[in-house]
């Protein structure tokens, strides 16, 4: 079987496996998102049983405007139960039915929410308030505010007399408070606040009859006083004119203390509504605890389904790793072979040719490795005819441009006796006619030159003779050579160069000078200007610069600097002179010196081109290359 058709069989069975492991993903998460959504619905009858509660106390109080929203109550728990059972629309998700193992635990609830539901509603019209209680209460809210005065002015009155009736004192005092307390603890039973309202109202009525007993000189033997704190005792009689305020609160007091005690003997509410509401709230504890118990009985249900899910996952993740190692077992039996090719291809890289691949499959590796040897063989012959015509190439160019240098020589020796007049006088339009060939003659002849060393550099015969030398004097003899030409620019040279002993070629670092120093002279516009040659004497290297103030290098340009023939503006080069193959010679001389040569320049700030030679070079070495 094809590679490819393989590829399809694997990537088909991924495909069909991941397709059944989401689907079964999915179906398990709609299955608990349903589920989820039921227990909240359940949840949410608890809810919604407390509110129906408080609704119909509400209702049974008077508030009619809260019959609508009980009967509201009543109908989505009554829908939510349905939906539970039988599936439907919750909160916006679909509920799914209810597992059969639930359906008792579910027949419960239903069946204490329908006692509860009935209960409720008897709440709803039943009435709240005892009649005689109710009646007593209004009559005690009314009149306290009266028997707060009264106590407020016997304190009054009982204020003129002397120290023998400080207890009637703080004993008017104490009636004052609890006349006040009276009226507060009356106001909460009224409203159905205060836990221990009416505890409270029997003891404040009980203090409330000691103190206008004593008051009064009436015998306090049948009250329990000493639960509340108080003695027996017997006082001195208030004079006539101070017990005004007590003759008065006297019937008041008698009258409302009856009305006290029908409260602490009955409750505000009526004992039908108090039946009515305990039957309801019994019934709505036991609907929670029925919710309570389906609650449980599901999560139960749940943890064991999710304990049969993991048991599927697990086996289908078991089924999906056998089927990817499968997968990974026959992609890396079919594509061992690349691995062969990727390592000659490698060496094709390198520039290795000519490897052979043994594969005697026939599929599409197999042709790919008979491709591969076919053209690894074409590539190496090609190579070899290509390195051929190369080296004829470069020996025929090598050869020309030294044959080219010969008749040269005779032009600028002729040129020079003529202009010197040794073989007779000259006009001065002869004279320029002939500095013209002459200046030619050595323009051509520089080109030559550059051409010959170029190609001497490449064929590998470029001579290299290094000795201990003195950088300085190479360093002065490249300046002195083009100063006259620098002059004539207006064009200061300048040199820090200091006396050096290393190992290097002079005349080759000389001329690598020489052409920096050349560059810089072109760069420079026709106004004055200045190039620093510097030396820096370094631990391990000596490193010269050449730096000047002329038009600067694009950035984009430096890289290609040293390249054979290229040129950053050909037209400035052509009106100067130039064969752009300086850089490539500096480079290749400073190369074969085992330094590095670098530029650094922004435009219109001018360019400084460095180079560094080592200073541990060894001592009285000639290069290998040969001389043309």
């Amino acid at each position: 079987m094809k590679i490819v058709s393989k590829a399809y069989v694997l990537i088909a069975i991924l495909i069909i496996a991941a397709v059944f492991n989401l689907f079964l993903l999915y179906q398990d998460q709609n299955i608990e998102t349903s589920q989820s959504y039921s227990i909240i619905g359940a949840g949410d009858v608890k809810v919604k049983a407390e509110s129906i509660s408080g609704l119909a106390t509400s209702v049974a109080r008077g508030v009619i405007e809260d019959k609508g929203e009980l009967e509201k109550e009543i109908g989505e728990v009554q829908s939510t139960l349905e939906k539970i059972k039988n599936g439907g629309e919750f909160k916006g998700q679909t509920l799914g039915n209810i597992p059969t193992s639930l359906i008792p635990d579910y027949n419960k609830v239903l069946s204490s929410w329908e006692t509860y539901k009935e209960k409720a509603l008897k709440v709803e019209v039943t009435s709240v308030f005892d009649p005689e209680a109710t009646s007593a209460m209004n009559y005690v809210l009314q009149k306290n505010q009266e028997l707060v005065l009264h106590t407020d002015q016997l304190s009054k009155d009982l204020a003129k007399l002397d120290r023998d009736y400080n207890e009637h004192k703080q004993i008017a005092l104490e009636l004052a408070e609890c006349a006040k307390i009276i009226g507060q603890q009356s106001l909460l039973i009224s409203i159905g606040e205060g836990e221990n309202a009416q505890e409270t109202l029997q003891k404040k009525n009980l203090q409330f009859e000691i103190g206008m007993r004593k008051l009064l000189q009436i015998s306090t033997s049948d009250l329990d006083v000493e639960s509340v704190g108080m003695t027996h005792e017997e006082l001195i009689s208030i004079p006539r004119e101070n017990s005004e305020a007590l003759r008065t609160l006297d019937p008041l007091w008698e009258s409302i203390k009856i009305k006290i005690e029908i409260l602490e003997d009955r409750a505000l509410l009526s004992p039908e509504f108090n039946l009515a509401k305990n039957e309801m709230n019994d019934e709505k504890n036991n609907l929670f605890n029925n919710i309570d118990g389906l609650l449980n009985s599901w999560n139960d249900e749940l943890t064991s389904q999710g304990s049969e899910e993991q048991i599927i996952i697990q086996v289908l993740l078991i089924v999906d790793i056998a089927v990817f190692i499968l997968v990974l077992f026959v992609i890396r039996q079919s594509l061992s072979p690349l691995e062969s090719i990727s390592k000659a291809l490698s060496k094709v890289k390198e520039g290795v040719y000519g490897e052979k691949i043994e594969y005697s499959g026939t599929d599409e590796v197999g042709q790919l490795v008979t491709n591969f040897n076919i053209m690894s063989n074409t590539i190496k012959e090609k190579e070899d005819e290509a390195k051929k015509t190369d080296i004829a190439k470069d020996e025929f160019l090598a050869m020309i441009t030294h044959e080219l240098k010969t008749p040269l020589v005779p032009i600028q020796g002729y040129s020079d006796i003529l202009l010197n007049e040794h073989l007779g006088k000259l006009t001065d339009k002869q004279k320029e006619r002939i500095s013209i060939i002459k200046s030619s003659s050595e323009t051509l002849l520089s080109i030559i030159s550059d051409l010959l060393d170029a190609q001497k550099l490449d064929l590998g015969q470029l001579r290299m003779t290094k000795q201990n030398t003195d950088v300085k004097h190479t360093i002065t003899k490249a300046i002195e050579t083009l100063k006259p030409e620098a002059e004539s620019n207006k064009i200061e040279i300048s040199t820090n160069a200091t006396s050096l002993i290393i190992n290097h070629d002079s005349e080759r670092i000389g001329q690598v000078i020489t052409n920096l120093i050349k560059n810089s002279i072109i760069a420079i516009q026709p106004n004055p200007g200045k190039i620093e040659v510097s030396m820096y004497d370094n631990p391990d290297n000596v490193r010269i610069s050449i730096k000047d103030n002329g038009v600067g290098i694009p950035k984009e340009k430096q890289k290609n600097l040293f390249k054979k023939f290229y040129q950053v503006d050909a037209t400035l080069t052509r009106e100067r002179g130039g064969s752009g193959l300086g850089l490539a010679i500096c480079k290749g001389i400073i190369d074969n010196h085992l330094g590095e040569i670098t530029v650094e320049s922004v435009p219109n700030q001018g360019a400084t081109f460095s180079f560094m030679i080592p200073k541990n070079a060894n001592e009285n070495t000639k290069s290998p290359l040969n001389s043309a």
